[in-house]
């Protein structure tokens, strides 16, 4: 059987698409496996975190894709059936991948973490899919006396909506773990899988060969992103202290008592002395950790929230290392002790049961005028 050039591209996609998702799917089952008794704890607010088994689930769905699109190559089937398929196949890649930006900790507030908003977008999409399919039965899936294929123009600007959605996520997200070329490449691989449909607007026949090489090129640079985001997952969870093994005692004020064993920190008093603005916080998120409902664990970090700055988390972290003269491999980061939830907030990923307080300083904490919403969170406790 002889395959001419578009053949090769789609055989191409269909089998590095398909490897990329068992790749990807293999290494949340790992994950699940090896991590299981960590993110038990970890997701107190219940959220599971599903980000690469919906990335697998998007990449299954372009290698089927291709495959009904190789098919019809070669077998000619019906060109509705054709239509129809791609719509429906362009709703659940649309649908995964918006999944999977809802569990990325740098996707854009608008998504993070908020079902109502993810229903939202998801639902634009769908409607944008089925716009397509209906501008194709209007016009029979044919190129325009303008030249432009009005069908097309839906699914374009879909892709230009996920395209964003995505350069943003995963540039922010690479950056966050200092792999800056990672995050170049990302955003390259994302421009150029967007290129690569615009000559379908315009039909574009003379130039499907580089369109057919930007593409492949662009496909299997994103599947490898997403084979590294896997991989450097799986290396923040090795590295991020267990917290069943961590405890915290707040003993007087301006004192903590803290273990982080995998740190080498057993038991070790901290003096915060007359930083007593930081020693207030921590003890803010002790409260409403041990205290508060899910909903209420959180605290808002930025201009504006409770607590002002990230400035503020960072000089709690860089005191305690000050203090108890960590090793440079074991100095804490801020994700050691704080947990990001999304749009601004932040937990404590201390266990609940692991918090201890004395009952003299909180009596005195919350019965402050200034701090009445942690007076409720204990009453109700």
């Amino acid at each position: 059987m002889n395959f001419n050039q578009h053949e090769f591209y789609l055989l191409s996609e269909i089998f590095i698409s398909l490897i990329g998702g068992v790749l990807l799917l293999a290494i949340w089952m790992a994950v699940q496996r090896q991590f299981e008794n960590q993110l038990i704890h970890e997701v107190e607010i219940k959220r599971v975190d599903k980000g690469l088994l919906y990335l697998s689930l998007s990449l299954f769905v372009w290698s089927l894709s291709g495959i009904i699109t190789f098919l019809n190559v070669e077998y000619s089937i019906n060109n509705w059936l054709i239509l129809l398929s791609q719509n429906v196949f362009s709703i659940f890649n649309s649908l995964f991948l918006i999944l999977t930006l809802f569990f990325l900790d740098h996707a854009p507030d608008y998504l993070y973490n908020n079902k109502k908003n993810v229903s939202k977008v998801i639902i634009s999409l769908v409607v944008l899919s089925l716009l397509s399919f209906v501008l194709a039965l209007i016009f029979n899936d044919t190129v325009s006396t303008l030249g432009i294929r009005y069908s097309a123009i839906p699914d374009l600007l879909l892709s230009a909506i996920l395209s964003w959605f995505l350069l943003i996520s995963l540039f922010k997200t690479f950056k966050a773990r200092n792999m800056i070329v990672v995050s170049y490449i990302a955003l390259g691989s994302i421009i150029l899988i967007f290129i690569s449909q615009i000559p379908q607007v315009f039909h574009i026949e003379s130039y499907l060969f580089y369109t057919d090489l930007i593409k492949i090129i662009a496909k299997t640079g994103l599947i490898s992103i997403f084979l590294v985001l896997g991989t450097s997952w799986v290396i923040e969870l090795s590295q991020t202290p267990n917290v069943t093994y961590m405890k915290i005692h707040f003993t007087d004020w301006n004192q903590v008592s803290i273990s982080i064993p995998t740190k080498g920190i057993i038991n070790q008093n901290i003096e915060f002395g007359n930083k007593t603005t930081q020693f207030n916080n921590l003890l803010k998120f002790a409260i409403r950790r041990k205290f508060a409902d899910e909903k209420n664990m959180c605290i808002t970090v930025f201009n504006g929230g409770e607590i002002q700055s990230q400035t503020y988390l960072s000089r709690i972290i860089e005191n305690i290392n000050e203090i108890l003269e960590l090793e440079s491999e074991n100095k804490l980061k801020r994700n050691d002790l704080f947990t990001f939830i999304g749009q601004g907030k932040y937990r404590l990923r201390f266990i609940p049961e692991y918090i201890q307080i004395d009952m003299a300083l909180l009596n005195e904490f919350i019965h402050n005028t200034s701090n009445s919403e942690y007076s409720e969170f204990v009453n109700k406790a």
